[in-house]
């Protein structure tokens, strides 16, 4: 949407600014893990001597549960089989990382251990000439909040598959589902969708999720209301991710919801005035659905530190799979309305990309989006980063997408 409005724009600037072929840095290193006074774990990664272009990308990840070891998670450093570090560095860019102080709703602390990691790689490496903040999930709202809020920092931001659009509904989306799920399948999950029993979260995969699967299985009409009442998305071409959908939302629920209740100060799922519409018998499901009402202390605090207001200085990217079943789509229609309102409108581009799964992208649609990204920070084109990405498929799949975002075209890989 906002990306083919942006298009005129950014072809005027690619006009005006000579394009250049990237050398591309052959050597990526990753330094010892060092810890910030946070507490937080982070990694500084570098191209070899002399191939730095002064500029750094610093890395958001998205949510980690709350009982997992506070560290970087390495899986959240591979998109389809690359490694993030190696194909920034490639690219000529440095890279660091944090693990955050705190894992699970890390939003505020996790703004500040990224605002530190600044100045850790500036005593480490000099001052780089420009930092560029990029993240995913919960990584990605990180991102959009940090570059609202500190354009003297970040030049620039790429937020990935984030609740940017209204972290209340995100946490409405979750508490609907649970409460939608149980009028569907009772007493499948003990405990209440706001309260979740700590046996449940020992016990959720290997008790829990062969329980639910198996009432899954057996009840096929109830999943299609359940899908139906809560607008959850799946692949109507595969099967399996009706199943892989609700798992995944449960797993929220479950993992999210006390820690997020501890961390906001209180209760924020209110559905009291939610009507519910989609099954067999809608009457029914509003009558006996289990009611919730938020704690004004929780949603003061969502108001104060989590939501986004859509005021740029620095230009923002965002990317976001349509078929998002964890973080809806629709968080982006609502981030440009919020950046058409404040007047930002030009410094915010989206790319959707047509897919299910949640942050589920190819590499070369990651590598699209930095480079947009970058084009509106500097003016350059990244002419040749098409070669970082490992195979002739994927560098194809970068020159179409850049194509189609207004990126100058270039020539077909042979």
């Amino acid at each position: 949407m906002s990306a083919l409005r942006g298009t005129i724009l950014l072809s005027l600037i690619a006009l005006a600014v000579p394009s250049r072929a990237l050398a591309l840095c052959t050597t990526s290193t990753c330094e010892p893990d060092g810890t910030q006074p946070s507490g937080a774990v982070f990694r500084m990664c570098m191209p070899e001597p002399g191939c730095w272009n002064g500029d750094l990308v610093i890395w958001a990840h998205g949510y980690v549960a709350f009982n997992e070891p506070v560290r970087i998670p390495e899986d959240q450093l591979v998109i389809g089989g690359v490694s993030l570090p190696r194909l920034i560095n490639n690219l000529g860019f440095g890279f660091a990382t944090t693990s955050y102080r705190t894992n699970g709703l890390a939003v505020k602390d996790g703004i500040e251990d990224v605002r530190e990691l600044v100045d850790l790689f500036r005593a480490a490496h000099g001052s780089p000439d420009r930092v560029y903040l990029t993240g995913a999930s919960e990584g990605g709202l990180i991102t959009t909040l940090a570059v609202e809020q500190f354009p003297e920092t970040f030049d620039g931001g790429l937020a990935a598959c984030g609740p940017i659009g209204d972290f209340r509904q995100q946490l409405d989306y979750f508490g609907d589902f649970r409460v939608v799920f149980d009028y569907f399948f009772p007493g499948l999950i003990p405990g209440s969708p706001v309260t979740i029993p700590p046996d449940v979260i020992a016990n959720w995969q290997t008790t829990y999720v062969p329980r639910i699967t198996a009432a899954l299985r057996a009840r096929p009409h109830a999943v299609d209301q359940l899908l139906r009442v809560t607008g959850a998305p799946t692949d109507p071409l595969v099967p399996a991710t009706r199943e892989a959908t609700i798992l995944g939302l449960l797993w929220y629920n479950v993992f999210a919801t006390n820690d997020g209740v501890t961390k906001l100060g209180g209760q924020p799922f209110d559905n009291t005035q939610r009507f519910y519409s989609g099954s067999d018998n809608d009457f029914l499901l509003n009558l006996l659905v289990q009611r919730f009402a938020a704690q004004p202390v929780a949603l003061d605090e969502v108001g104060a530190n989590y939501q986004t207001s859509g005021r740029l200085i620095s230009p923002l990217v965002t990317i976001h799979t349509t078929g998002d079943p964890i973080i809806p789509f629709g968080h982006e229609a609502l981030y440009w309305l919020k950046t058409l309102f404040s007047g930002s409108l030009f410094l915010h581009d989206e790319i959707p990309v047509l897919r299910y799964g949640h942050c589920a992208f190819q590499p070369s649609e990651a590598l699209v989006a930095f480079a947009l990204l970058v084009l509106k920070v500097r003016g350059l084109e990244l002419v040749g980063a098409e070669h970082a990405l490992p195979d002739p498929t994927s560098r194809q799949e970068f020159l179409d997408l850049a194509r189609k975002n207004g990126l100058a075209p270039q020539s077909p890989i042979p």
